[in-house]
Formats: structure tokens, sequence, C-alpha cells
């Protein structure tokens, strides 16, 4: 489900010298800075209602102290609310969340600016296409469409672009909500860390589906079993592998839970162990989850609550996979969307779309807890964060 508020963007420009420049010499300036450990790219949504947000932006991220300087506009491009870097780290894809007809861009990365140079744009086989991962061998992209429902393949050239689609899958069927349920509505793709099964979260249909997935040919195929299924009305959304893939866990936007899974990566099978609420006892107000990570440790989950207005953090239990629950983080923002975990596990950047701004948390590497730097960014209608190492 899309929701989309009018909130004013605030741009910061970069003083320097006593001198404001503008967005283009922004990203040159920044570049020089060799403290800098990760470019972050955010991408937004655009268009009626975004106050200026014009596409995809790119940061800086300095891991010692945990700064983050905004580095402008990287690609000018409508609504691109979720993005994918290609495992060369030459590549940055992203889906264009608009139009009846969806589609992927795909874009050469240029560490020194941290500008994108569009390649190409290619159909993504439905409309409203909302999630995409790049395969581990970086011959695929897989995107799936929230309004149509649907599952789809890109080949990635050699020079990084795309071709049309290899393969496609239409889901098909109902789930328990007659309004929000009337069809399928693919929400997130993930590959598991053998390369071999892709892993959907269908909210229409309450199933988290299985996929055979065959990188050379660019070919996925139902599984057996095909899905492993989540309660009724649940409405399972974003979905993240343990580190190391004996769990899985899918986070349900309308049931506000967490449902764990053990994994079986020789049959490609989930089987649930668990279901645990991301929200703390006695609240009563309206919210809906949104994104969920594993931190690299393996330690610790992450969701983030829409409403609630919060991180929720759990522990994993290292022999079972299951969850309990340790604290419940405000945002700082309205409607936290996509947060990005740095690869050292270290730090937090979530993204709160309809406050427009971007909050930076340390994490607590013994605890899981999160902790405010006190930095804050305004930005239009944040969607989604990625770390990208410069070294």
């Amino acid at each position: 489900m899309r929701f989309h508020v009018a909130m004013k963007l605030v741009q910061l420009p970069l003083l320097l010298a006593g001198l404001v420049l503008p967005f283009t010499t922004m990203l040159t300036a920044a570049s020089q800075n060799t403290k800098d450990d990760y470019l972050v790219y955010i991408g937004t949504y655009t268009g009626k209602g975004s106050e200026g947000s014009r596409g995809i932006y790119v940061y800086r991220f300095d891991s010692s102290s945990g700064k983050l300087t905004p580095a402008g506009l990287a690609a000018e491009i409508p609504s691109p609310s979720f993005l994918a870097i290609h495992p060369n780290q030459r590549y940055l894809y992203s889906v264009r969340e608009s139009g009846k007809e969806g589609s992927v861009s795909a874009f050469e990365i240029d560490k020194s600016t941290g500008r994108l140079k569009l390649l190409n744009t290619v159909s993504s086989k439905g409309g409203g296409p909302c999630h995409l991962v790049v395969d581990k061998t970086g011959r695929n992209v897989l995107v799936v469409n929230y309004g149509s429902g649907s599952t789809a393949v890109l080949p990635v050239k050699q020079d990084g672009s795309l071709e049309e689609a290899s393969s496609f899958i239409q889901h098909s069927g109902t789930g328990a909500d007659p309004r929000r349920q009337k069809g399928p509505h693919a929400h997130s793709v993930n590959l598991d860390a053998n390369n071999r099964y892709a892993i959907v979260a269908d909210l229409g249909l309450d199933h988290v589906l299985v996929y055979r997935f065959d990188p050379k040919k660019g070919l996925i195929e139902p599984n057996d079993p095909p899905y492993a299924a989540v309660a009724p009305g649940a409405g399972p959304r974003h979905f993240a592998f343990h580190p190391k893939s004996r769990f899985g866990y899918v986070i349900n936007e309308m049931g506000n839970t967490v449902t764990a899974f053990s994994w079986d990566g020789r049959k490609g099978k989930l089987t649930e162990i668990q279901t645990i609420t991301t929200l703390p006892k006695g609240f009563s107000g309206t919210s809906y989850t949104a994104e969920v990570q594993v931190h690299p440790n393996g330690k610790f989950l992450y969701g983030s609550n829409r409403g609630h207005d919060s991180i929720a953090v759990f522990s994993i239990d290292p022999a079972k996979g299951t969850l309990s629950a340790i604290e419940y983080v405000p945002t700082q923002g309205k409607f936290p969307r996509n947060f990005g975990i740095d690869p050292a596990g270290s730090y937090l950047i979530a993204a709160n779309q309809d406050s427009n701004n971007l909050v930076v948390f340390r994490i607590d590497g013994k605890t899981g807890k999160l902790t405010p730097t006190g930095q804050v960014e305004e930005l239009g209608r944040p969607v989604c964060v990625k770390f990208l190492p410069l070294k």
C-alpha cells in the first residue's frame, strides 16, 4: 500500500568559505573528503505532493564520527522508491514507481562524485514496482510489482544496462481482507545465500512465495513447496535472511508482526517457528510495519513501525532463531519506511517519509540498542537507504 503525504523539502546547502554552493558543486566538494567511508543513496517519492523531491539523492557518511553529509541530487528520476546496488559496486538499479506500467532504470556509479549516469530503462512487466534485488552473480535483477502482483527477472548486460525480462510470473488469488487483499500484491524479493531460491513476500495472498532461480538462464519457477503461509490478513511485506542462512524473517504490514521461519536451503522450504508483535503492550493506535533487517552479526533484528513511528529491536536466539523484544525506539519523524544498516553494523539510518527527514542512530553491538546521534537531515519523502562502501 502506497502512502503519499505532502511535506516540505528543505535542501541543505553546503557552506564553504562563506559561500553557498549549488548541488553540482556540492558533489565535487564532498568527494574531496577522504574520511568518508560510504556513499549513501536515498530513494524518494517525487511528483504531486513531493514538495521538491526530484529523484535519487546521495550523501557521504563518515563511520568514525557518524556524520552524514548531503552531496546533492545523484539522478533525476520519477519516484525511485527502492534501490539495489550491483555486487561489483559499479551499477545501481532503481524502480520507477509511477505510471500505469512500471519500469526499472540502470545507472553507472561515479564513486568520486556520487553522481549516477543513466544507462537505460526497461519495463518491470507490471504496475507499481516496489522492490528489487541483484543476484549474487550480478547477471540478473529481480523485481516485484505491487500493483499487479507479479515477479520478473531482468538480465544485466556487461555494461550494466538491462535487457527485457527473461522470466515472468503473474501471481493469483486473494487474501482474507476484502479491502486490501482482493488480489496479489508482491512486495519484496530476496535471494538465499546460495543464489538458488528467490523469496517473494506477497501482501495480498498472505504467502511468502519460494521460486527456484537459475541465474545463468535468468529463470524463476515455483518451488515445491511453493510457499509458506502466514496468518490470514497479516499481509507479509519485507523479508530478511539470517547471515548464517538457517532462519528467515518476514515482517507483516497489516498484522504488525514478524514471523520467524527455519530455512531448509536444500529443499527451499520455510517452516514457521514463531510470530511476534512489533508493537509495545498498550499501544492502541493505527500502525503498519514496513522494513525488516537482521544485524550483520546475526544477533539482532530491526523492524519499522509506521504510525507508532518507531524501530522495534529484537534479540535472536542463535540456536532456535526465535525473537525476544528489546526496545521500541522513536524514529524522530513520521512514517518510517526503509532504513539502512552500514555493513560494519555500527549505525542505522532511518528514512521518515512523512516528516521528510533522515535520522542517524548508533547501534550498540553488544545489546543491539539504538541511540540517536543527534544528526537529522531533511529530505523530501525519503523511502530507501543504501550504503555503498568507498574502500
